[in-house]
């Protein structure tokens, strides 16, 4: 008897697929998405490395989570895809790592093309264990003895000029480069693999880490300008679905509060986390990575139209979403949501008797929880700022 790598549960079949069978090659070559990955197990020894098919051509499609949703893959293909790749790592100190082969993983971590090199493995590869809803799926690992890019890295001006000014703090190096329009999962590359920052400080950030920062960083910069905007005029309703996600933002005429309950059909789990007008203490430790990529969106959106509210964001998660495809698709999925304009309401329950249309269980299960809603209209008599 035999447990599942994905659920746990005996002999399990419905992810049967999910993981490819070890292979006993030690040397392949291809095009690398591109896609690098830095653990935490062992911290601060931890494992880094580079993912890459035994293919080549343009390979994007295997790791971008921005290309899956705009596609709207469908979870087999994206399965399929990551279990073509290979994580040939190798582990060291996140401030003493390896020299050589750190330099060939920053340079992955910098490109936004696929980029070919050729791998020489210390051993066969063999199924990797490691999941974590934070991250993707990543299939295979085998200890790395040498890599070598058969190409150049084509890499962005704003890039190459942030990475090489070691005189500018990590957090407003991730604002440039978001405002440069490098794409957030490309931002967090590169903080992961150590290019971010003052020189004294840099270091190697376990990817679950950086995707975290990255969102956080990004939100409450654009929260110091959000709190000043006017309340927004109604209730209105934001709404997406993807894979069994189904999500549903309920903004509401207030001071800046926010808050994420996500329930679990037929498991029964409820995650909640909440931040009042004056932001969270610790981190979201019931949400995790999902809350910071809910928020981003929520702030893009709210920085764009020059307003502030109250948000109770309601995940249901469908049985749909069976596999882990990271906090990546949970942030595009969160944007989708505010690219159609939202339903507008004059009240709160007419608003939510629409976002009951779109939920398989009772709302209430939402609402009788949510802090958001006890708390709405307080907030106003505590930050009166007239």
């Amino acid at each position: 008897m035999s447990n599942c790598k994905i659920c746990g549960e005996e002999n399990c079949k419905k992810h049967s697929f999910l993981l490819g069978k070890a292979k006993t090659i030690t040397e392949f070559s291809g095009s690398s998405p591109p896609e690098i990955f830095v653990g935490k197990w062992n911290y601060p020894n931890v494992y880094t490395g580079i993912l890459s098919p035994q293919e080549y051509g343009n390979t994007e499609l295997l790791s971008s989570a921005e290309l899956w949703h705009e596609k709207k893959l469908p979870i087999p293909t994206i399965i399929d895809m990551r279990n073509k790749l290979i994580y040939a790592r190798t582990q060291s100190n996140i401030k003493n790592p390896n020299t050589g082969f750190l330099n060939t993983m920053q340079e992955v971590a910098m490109t936004h093309k696929s980029i070919s090199a050729e791998y020489k493995l210390k051993k066969p590869i063999r199924e990797h264990d490691e999941k974590d809803s934070r991250v993707p799926l990543i299939s295979h690992a085998a200890p790395l003895d040498q890599v070598r890019l058969q190409e150049n890295p084509l890499i962005k001006p704003k890039i190459d000029y942030l990475v090489n000014d070691t005189e500018v703090k990590s957090g407003i190096a991730i604002k440039e480069l978001d405002k440069a329009g490098i794409p957030t999962s490309n931002i967090v590359k590169i903080l992961s693999s150590g290019l971010l920052g003052l020189k004294a400080n840099r270091k190697l950030v376990p990817t679950r880490w950086s995707i975290t920062a990255v969102d956080d960083t990004l939100s409450k910069e654009k929260l110091k300008r959000i709190k000043f905007f006017p309340e927004i005029s109604q209730a209105e309703v934001f709404s997406a679905e993807y894979l069994g996600n189904n999500y549903n933002f309920l903004l509401l005429p207030d001071k800046f509060s926010f808050e994420v309950i996500e329930i679990s059909i037929g498991k029964g789990g409820v995650w909640q986390d909440y931040e009042s007008f004056l932001g969270r203490k610790g981190y979201a430790d019931s949400v995790t990575g999902a809350y910071y990529a809910n928020r981003l969106a929520l702030c893009e959106y709210l920085d764009k139209i020059k307003r502030q509210c109250s948000c109770l964001v309601i995940r249901e998660v469908r049985p749909e979403y069976y596999a882990p495809l990271g906090v990546g698709i949970l942030r595009q999925i969160s944007r989708e949501a505010f690219l159609s304009p939202g339903r507008k309401f004059n009240s709160i329950q007419e608003a939510l008797v629409d976002i009951q249309t779109r939920l398989k269980i009772p709302v209430s299960t939402w609402t009788d929880k949510s802090i958001i809603l006890k708390n709405h209209g307080k907030q106003k008599k505590l930050f009166d700022f007239t």
